[in-house]
């Protein structure tokens, strides 16, 4: 089962950091969706009901908020001022921190659907790693908890010509680094920084194809294996060195979602110009074991107890089989989606785009929905979860846009 385990390069390795009261980073403790075992968050809400607080945010972003040292994190932009931030918010009464604006100017073309602050933010209990794009680069800030900076770097040019959609992969820390993906139709790169100091330790080129996907760590086949898809294959490489290890075509040319996995199977989806879903088996030897037309192209899949969930763009929940990817059942719902799911007390939350969350069984045997919260009508950031609270970033559609956190549990 792929839950906060990681043998390896996984949040054991960060003393700082809490794995029952902490996200830290894009898809959580463990990397993939997987709440701690003992998360209960509530499964019904609304805004007069499990609210424990409810704040406003400045400025437009998708990113996800993560927790970590008592805060609350998330970036955020403004496009008149073309300003791009960080906010730091009390975990318990949801009062701001300190804000920090980390670019000024220089934002580029973007799709309609993303936003100039998309990327999570990572940490590693005493500092904060950001990413942001803006005057034709993908640049890595390093922030002190309080906001001050420790360092800056540039990862890589960043000039697309082909899809101008902007930036999308959340940095991702292992051990002693710091690894960014920027990929777009020029040089693209897998670059991995020193936590520390910033120095840059290795960088793995990757095909020059704009891809949006955030690059992941797991445990598998006796050794960790850094994963990518896009660019028409589904990748791993040595963290330790930006080595690659294996290759398998499949997905897409662009992909969004974050590689899931179960056992020693990883699953990818994707994407644009074609739609996949594959299973490939991660000992080396680039076995395909599955493969299927559907996709989830924005948003990342969940895997767990040897089966693999999915929520189609237009709205379709999907459980196969991991092994062979038997189709269990699949439900339709409503999309679009871009938000990815959380597991959490045997529970899947999952979120369209227009403020609806579903909260389903993860039951292989039927589907089995425990509830449907509407929240405000607009959502595109995933949930985050802490100890018995769910964490979710929404916003107002009605005249000026409008952007809330919202911490939902019991008082």
């Amino acid at each position: 089962m792929a839950a906060a385990k990681e043998k390896e390069g996984g949040i054991a390795d960060f003393p700082m950091l809490n794995a029952e009261s902490d996200w830290p980073w894009w898809r959580g403790p463990s990397r993939s969706g997987h709440a701690h075992e003992s998360a209960e968050p509530p499964t019904s809400w609304s805004e007069n009901k499990n609210v424990v607080w409810k704040v406003p945010l400045p400025g437009r972003g998708h990113s996800s908020p993560i927790i970590a040292a008592g805060r609350i994190l998330l970036t955020t932009a403004d496009e008149a001022k073309q300003q791009q931030w960080v906010l730091a918010l009390n975990h318990k009464t949801g009062n701001q921190l300190w804000t920090k604006v980390i670019s000024q100017g220089g934002l580029p073309k973007l799709h309609v659907k993303n936003t100039h602050a998309t990327p999570s933010i990572a940490s590693d209990g005493e500092r904060l790693f950001v990413v942001f794009c803006h005057h034709e680069t993908v640049q890595v800030s390093a922030l002190t908890l309080g906001g001050q900076d420790v360092w800056q770097k540039t990862v890589s040019p960043f000039r697309p010509r082909r899809y101008e959609y902007g930036y999308a992969p959340s940095p991702l820390i292992y051990r002693d680094t710091v690894i960014i993906a920027a990929e777009y139709d020029g040089d693209s790169s897998l670059v991995a920084f020193d936590r520390e100091t910033g120095k840059e330790i290795w960088r793995t080129p990757r095909p020059g194809n704009i891809s949006y996907s955030s690059p992941v760590v797991a445990h598998l086949a006796g050794r960790d294996q850094l994963l990518l898809s896009g660019a028409d294959q589904v990748c791993s490489y040595d963290p330790n060195s930006g080595k690659l290890l294996w290759s398998t075509p499949g997905t897409a040319a662009a992909t969004c979602g974050t590689i899931v996995w179960d056992g020693d199977i990883v699953f990818a989806s994707g994407g644009y110009p074609k739609s996949e879903t594959l299973a490939i088996k991660a000992d080396g030897s680039g076995e395909v074991l599955w493969r299927n037309g559907k996709k989830c192209y924005e948003q990342s899949m969940l895997a767990t107890g040897g089966h693999l969930y999915a929520l189609t763009g237009n709205g379709i929940v999907y459980c196969w089989r991991g092994s062979d990817g038997e189709e269990m059942w699949n439900e339709r719902l409503r999309g679009p989606v871009s938000a990815s799911p959380v597991l959490a007390g045997g529970n899947i939350y999952w979120g369209d785009e227009a403020g609806m969350v579903y909260v389903f069984r993860a039951n292989p045997e039927e589907f089995e929905l425990v509830s449907r919260n509407q929240l405000l009508e607009d959502s595109f950031a995933s949930p985050a979860v802490s100890g018995n609270q769910l964490f979710l970033r929404v916003a107002k559609r009605g005249g000026q846009r409008e952007e809330f956190l919202f911490c939902l549990g019991s008082k």
